[in-house]
């Protein structure tokens, strides 16, 4: 069996906080479809790691790679085409628009990289759909219950079709059954849609269902462990 493509590595990657250093020399990769968890106490780097990652944030020193290509020669403008086009997030706090409803949260990524209304609300509609959330594509957050919006939230990074989704402790807000459900969602999708994974949590439980699972400490990886989910 063919070993998969690296879809993202960085190299040596440090980031400071005025005196504070926050990374130090952090060499990571990962390969395509996979599901990878970061796990560590608090202050450990994880979401600081996650971010720049995710091109949210920028390294002091290192660069990183996606697919072969070095996002360091990226302007800002291209940095954003390129996030808005491959990568969705989802965070601990769902940050949907309160304003909007669930069907234009979702379509937020796609108005954004200035695709038309009418392509993007079919696919949208698609997403609701698979994720139970049909009936509720009218309804705007606040009449949402909280693993609906998270629902909502996933879909919304699912929106361009991202090769992967970083996600910073997803399941930190939902009860533990809606966390479950959460986290099953993400196999699925990984399994439909061949979606890479890159999760910060503090839950074992999903820590534990990934298929690699990273510790951070100080700033550092001290460990990268295989685990046994294929």
């Amino acid at each position: 069996m063919d070993t998969p493509e690296i879809l993202l590595s960085a190299n040596n990657i440090s980031k400071r906080y005025g005196s504070l250093p926050v990374l130090k020399g952090v060499n990571f990769s990962i390969h395509a479809g996979e599901v990878v968890s970061i796990v560590g106490s608090s202050g450990a780097g994880k979401s600081t790691l996650l971010h720049i990652l995710g091109t949210l944030d920028t390294p002091d020193e290192g660069e990183i790679f996606f697919r072969g290509e070095n996002l360091k020669s990226f302007s800002s403008k291209q940095l954003a085409a390129f996030r808005n086009k491959n990568i969705g997030f989802i965070f601990q706090f769902h940050h949907l628009l309160p304003e909007f409803t669930a069907l234009e949260n979702i379509m937020m990524p796609g108005l954004l990289a200035n695709q038309k209304k009418a392509e993007l609300e079919p696919r949208a509609l698609l997403l609701l759909e698979k994720l139970g959330l049909k009936e509720r594509a009218q309804h705007k957050p606040a009449e949402l219950s909280g693993g609906e919006a998270q629902r909502v939230a996933v879909a919304r990074a699912l929106m361009n079709q991202p090769q992967l989704i970083c996600a910073d402790e997803p399941s930190g807000n939902l009860d533990s059954e809606k966390a479950r459900e959460l986290h099953q969602l993400f196999f699925d999708l990984r399994k439909e849609f061949n979606i890479t994974f890159l999760i910060v949590t503090h839950n074992e439980e999903l820590a534990n269902m990934s298929d690699r699972k990273l510790l951070m400490k100080d700033g550092q990886i001290l460990s990268d462990a295989t685990n046994n989910t294929l």
